[in-house]
């Protein structure tokens, strides 16, 4: 019988359907918000225990190994229909959480539960989905990936990691690639305030190459905060302040779960600087790679984030899994929790940068 199942969920795993499993984290949000109680727990006890034990388990089998690397898969609409949806799922389950938690008591367990659910939400299924749309070279497709990241407040991320981050990944002028030895904590204030600013500077850079003013209509910078400030007062009108706090706590909960996923991806690896000034060229050592693949399809592939940033505008459907690059001994969700204990995820992963990037970051 064991065996069976195990075929059949090979199978589904090998099929362009299991990217449907990314909304089962939305699913568990859902359960939370309609039985109420402890069981708005569910979103975080799915990623953070569920999830790993899954994971776990699949490893053992060898069930990881199914699919890591494929011919590139046609590009049609149902792939794209699926990163569309989370549009209406996000803000839907957004609408239905701030209609819920304006009967709930500030300190309470319900109110605790459904913000870090929908926080969670909005990191998976809004910020996520947004950083693989952002990448697309159709307007519309950029558009909704901007769209996205307005519950989280951080439509600026659009500026700074399309033409920031992947210019400068692996080098200490990258806000979110995590020093060597650095913790999360101090990682989060570092990156969350260097990407603001990264942001700002790069609107500066593309407005003056067009010989336009930093105060121009041309700013984009200045309508991310007019639609993020619309949001904020739009919220305040419908559900009060109660509603404003639960949405500023939810987007920045959702932008730390985000920033945490930087954290693993890049910790502790450098590229060199060459004789010229310049850094050598990003490969695919310079991100680490995690081929546990019920982390990978939930998250769209994010996790083969070696290939990713190989070529950025690979399609997740199309991203494989690059054997030679650094890879993580968990999947997304397990190094996540391990690396909230520095002692523990310096521990097992500094081991795991290679030598050179070990020395560069003496020098750094």
């Amino acid at each position: 019988m064991f065996n069976r199942d195990l075929k059949l969920f090979k199978g589904f795993l090998l099929s362009d359907f299991k990217y449907l499993m990314a909304y089962s984290i939305p699913l568990t949000a859902l359960v939370g918000l309609y039985f109420g109680g402890y069981w708005l727990f569910t979103t975080p006890f799915y990623i953070f225990v569920i999830i790993p034990a899954v994971e776990l388990i699949l490893t053992r089998y060898g069930v990881d190994e199914l699919e890591t690397h494929r011919a590139e898969k046609g590009i049609h609409s149902l792939f794209d229909l699926m990163l569309y949806l989370n549009i209406i799922i996000v803000f839907g389950l957004l609408i239905y959480s701030l209609t819920k938690i304006i009967t709930f008591e500030y300190f309470s367990i319900e109110f605790l539960g459904l913000l870090l659910s929908m926080g969670l939400v909005m990191a998976s299924n809004g910020i996520n989905v947004a950083h693989e749309l952002c990448h697309r070279t159709k307007t519309l497709e950029r558009f909704f990936g901007k769209f996205l990241l307005i519950p989280s407040l951080y439509m600026h991320f659009y500026l700074e990691h399309n033409y920031g981050h992947h210019l400068k990944v692996a080098t200490k002028e990258d806000p979110v690639t995590a020093k060597y030895n650095e913790p999360i904590y101090i990682f989060w204030i570092s990156a969350i305030k260097g990407e603001l600013l990264g942001a700002i500077k790069i609107q500066k850079n593309r407005l003056k190459i067009n010989n336009n003013s930093f105060f121009s209509i041309y700013n984009d910078m200045f309508w991310y905060g007019i639609i993020q400030l619309s949001y904020i007062l739009l919220v305040f009108i419908l559900f009060g302040l109660k509603g404003l706090i639960f949405c500023f706590l939810a987007a920045l909960f959702s932008v730390l779960m985000f920033e945490s996923v930087n954290y693993i991806e890049h910790y502790g690896l450098l590229r060199k600087k060459l004789s010229s000034g310049r850094y050598e060229r990003v490969q695919e050592r310079h991100s680490w790679n995690s081929n546990h693949i019920f982390g990978r399809i939930v998250l769209y592939e994010l996790t083969r984030h070696s290939d990713h940033h190989r070529i950025a505008e690979t399609e997740y459907q199309n991203l494989n899994s690059i054997d030679h690059s650094p890879q993580l001994p968990y999947g997304y969700p397990t190094s996540i929790l391990l690396s909230f204990i520095p002692v523990i995820w310096f521990k097992l992963m500094n081991p795991r940068v290679p030598r050179d990037m070990y020395e560069l970051s003496l020098k750094n």
